[in-house]
């Protein structure tokens, strides 16, 4: 399959990955509100997704394809990168209470902190699309492309992952009156540096197919350190009212997602 097809086969598949954080807004059609032990279910949730796909996928993946050597250097190279990409954007202010307000400079720079938060998710997607026409790559056919079965788990993992985003991103929305129509497309905008960070690491990852442990391991790192440091501490946050600060909620939705990815990842 030529390189052009491939880069947007995955662009597709990142798409598709930030549409479905749009899907986070469609219960505020029929509800107003979600309760705090709620939001700390979905971000435990989201956690437990996150972290099932970076080991059952991408760390066992990229073991699949030898030592650790360069896996290891790839996770600290991923968690170097949100680490800068914070540093970076230290300081600057941004809710999605700002998006109805802001002008198109604010758009961009706005657009510019979400891509600290969403691109390594969309990292994730493009590396494993790495196999991609490899030889001897277990593979799985959707609408008549044969794609490999871990670019499938990562693309369902980060959907999903996704939803509970989306309804975070649309509660402050909601406290100002955003229609439900400009909801859904304030969360897709939130992840739109997806698609876009899965078409850069997918082309690179192909470049050079004997470093795919590295970018399995980079994908990883930058996912589990996002988990750790942004994930959890917004749910106890949300949980800071509840009994035993939500993280009874926090363990019992981070389970389920880990639930839900298991059996997909040994499919």
């Amino acid at each position: 399959m030529p390189l052009v097809e491939n880069l947007v086969l995955v662009f597709v598949a990142g798409l598709i990955t930030a549409l479905a954080t749009g899907l986070g807004a469609l219960p505020f059609f029929v509800v107003d509100d979600f309760s705090d032990r709620w939001n700390v279910a979905l971000w435990g949730l989201a956690s437990g997704i996150m972290v099932a796909a970076s080991v059952f996928g991408l760390l066992r993946e990229g073991l699949a394809y030898g030592s650790p050597v360069l896996l290891v250097p790839g996770m600290a190279a991923g968690v170097a990168l949100v680490v800068g990409g914070h540093r970076l954007v230290d300081g600057i202010e941004h809710s999605p209470k700002q998006y109805e307000e802001a002008d198109f400079r604010k758009l961009v720079l706005i657009l510019g902190v979400l891509t600290v938060h969403s691109f390594p998710e969309g990292v994730a997607v493009g590396v494993s699309f790495g196999e991609l026409g490899l030889a001897g790559a277990e593979t799985v056919g959707v609408l008549g492309f044969g794609l490999p079965v871990l670019a499938v788990f990562m693309t369902v993992a980060i959907s999903i992952h996704n939803v509970p985003e989306g309804v975070a991103i649309s509660i402050p929305l909601r406290s100002l009156h955003v229609s439900e129509w400009r909801m859904v497309w304030w969360a897709v905008f939130s992840s739109l540096p997806q698609p876009i960070g899965a078409v850069i690491a997918f082309y690179f990852v192909s470049l050079a197919k004997e470093f795919l442990p590295l970018g399995f391991g980079f994908a990883a790192g930058a996912m589990i350190y996002l988990v750790a440091t942004e994930f959890v501490p917004e749910a106890l946050e949300h949980g800071a009212d509840l009994p035993g600060r939500g993280r009874r909620e926090l363990v019992a939705g981070a389970l389920v997602g880990v639930l839900i990815m298991v059996p997909l990842a040994f499919v």
